[in-house]
């Protein structure tokens, strides 16, 4: 069986997630795996016609396709992304249909599963037969358990394969937008006063929605708002995984093109961000993949405290719930707040307007407000596992992060809480005793909401 292994690594082989693969080939020396460095190669894919043609044939011969990728910022790498967009823009889908597929990852398990769905939500577009995802810890390959486990998900992949297994579809097939935004006039003007505002957008020519928003929005404001366009910064590549950043923050890349300076002048110095970007396939295009992987050179700290996010969408966000949530995350993670979102989904171009002018009060008032929403289980649990891999494994090389979290107090562990550990022991010794359960039972309800008495005054 031939094999295709689409490596989404920056690094190419020299990735953890080629040696997850590398064990497979050892595991199954009978079938034909054939490495293609996709994310590594990508500038010379792009502007080879041959070299992407041959990656293509290379697919078209295989017998199935194994993407394999580290998991950046919820998703695959910007570069991945990037051939993603290049097989529906030069029209090579046919390769792929009908091929059996599975994807393999490997990352802290931070949002994996959104990478994983991104995925699945692809290789079905591509009409591809899905057979499965492995998501694996950084460091499993080294655990005995592990081990078995990722040659079972290679056994029942293979076996697919050879036993040409019926797959089902898990995600609906996007359906496509032809709305014309035509928007109206406003007379709202509000006045940014000294708050500094920044438009950030990947806009390009024929995105006639997504610019018209654009300029509708920007009107709004009687105070400047910057705007500027991700294409026209100089960014001479995507997110290298190379780590030269964890020591200080200090990027590999710095000196070499304005992202950097960029992103410490005009992101970090704004308090209010406007986003704005069409969807492609089912993420935002790899231009804002970029951008957000680049980010990265700021480590595991919440770059965006305190700002406030707004987001205008041209696409079916509606139809992309992993989209969404990825968006709401990656804002909460942040500790910033995502004033509300505009999509030209609606089909209304009044009620788009007045989205719009609603979205601009929004990001006004919640900053004059200081207002950040509380975070859901997107924003905590993912801080959490920020808290402990920093304080853990990850204490180095990511030394800037882990000054940062001791700094601001983030390593607040539960075995800390002396006082609470000394009553929940008390209170479980206490626990064997039938009479003691039966008061507890009978009092549970009043002494939960009892210590809130104090904060709710009785005007009775």
């Amino acid at each position: 069986m031939k094999i295709i292994v689409l490596n989404g690594s920056p690094k190419g082989m020299t990735s953890v997630t080629m040696q997850y693969v590398r064990y497979i080939e050892q595991l199954y020396p009978k079938h034909q795996l054939e490495y293609i460095d996709v994310s590594l190669k990508l500038a010379k894919l792009e502007r080879d016609g041959t070299a992407f043609q041959e990656v293509i044939d290379s697919v078209r011969s295989a017998d199935a396709v194994l993407w394999a990728t580290p998991v950046y910022y919820f998703l695959i790498p910007a570069n991945l992304k990037r051939f993603i967009e290049l097989i529906r823009e030069r029209e090579v889908e046919d390769a792929f249909s009908g091929k059996y597929t599975a994807f393999l990852s490997t990352s802290i398990h931070f949002f994996d599963h959104t990478a994983h769905n991104y995925m699945q939500g692809v290789c079905e577009d591509l009409e591809m037969k899905y057979l499965g995802s492995y998501s694996a810890d950084m460091s499993d390959l080294l655990k005995p358990e592990e081990r078995r486990r990722l040659d079972l998900f290679t056994s029942d992949f293979m076996t697919g394969v050879e036993q040409q297994r019926m797959t089902t579809r898990v995600f609906p097939a996007i359906k496509p937008q032809l709305f014309d935004y035509q928007p109206g006039e406003s007379t709202l003007k509000l006045e940014t006063g000294t708050r500094k505002v920044l438009l950030l957008t990947d806009q390009e020519d024929g995105q006639a929605n997504l610019q018209r928003m654009v300029s509708y929005i920007r009107d709004r404001f009687s105070g400047e708002v910057e705007l500027i366009n991700l294409h026209d910064l100089d960014i001479k590549g995507a997110c290298l995984g190379c780590l030269h950043c964890a020591w200080d923050n200090r990027c590999v890349y710095e000196g070499k093109d304005e992202y950097v300076d960029f992103f410490n002048d005009k992101i970090s110095g704004a308090d209010i961000l406007i986003w704005a970007g069409v969807i492609k396939d089912r993420y935002l295009s790899a231009t804002w993949k970029r951008f957000f992987d680049r980010s990265f050179f700021k480590g595991h700290v919440p770059a965006l405290m305190g700002k406030q996010v707004g987001l205008i969408i041209s696409g079916p966000l509606a139809q992309l719930s992993n989209l969404r949530q990825v968006l709401e995350a990656y804002v909460e993670i942040q500790q910033a707040n995502l004033a509300g979102v505009v999509t030209d989904e609606v089909n209304d171009s009044a009620l788009i307007d007045q989205q719009l002018d609603q979205l601009c009060e929004q990001l006004l008032r919640y900053n004059a407000d200081g207002y950040i929403r509380t975070p859901s289980f997107l924003g905590v649990g993912g801080t959490l596992l920020f808290r402990d891999h920093v304080y853990g494994k990850l204490r180095f090389p990511f030394r800037a992060d882990y000054q940062f979290y001791k700094r601001m107090g983030v390593f607040n562990f539960p075995q800390k809480r002396y006082k609470r550990r000394l009553i929940n022991n008390i209170m479980l010794l206490l626990s064997h005793l039938p009479g003691f359960r039966k008061e507890v039972n009978r009092r549970m309800k009043e002494e939960m909401i009892k210590p809130f008495q104090p904060v709710l005054k009785d005007n009775s």
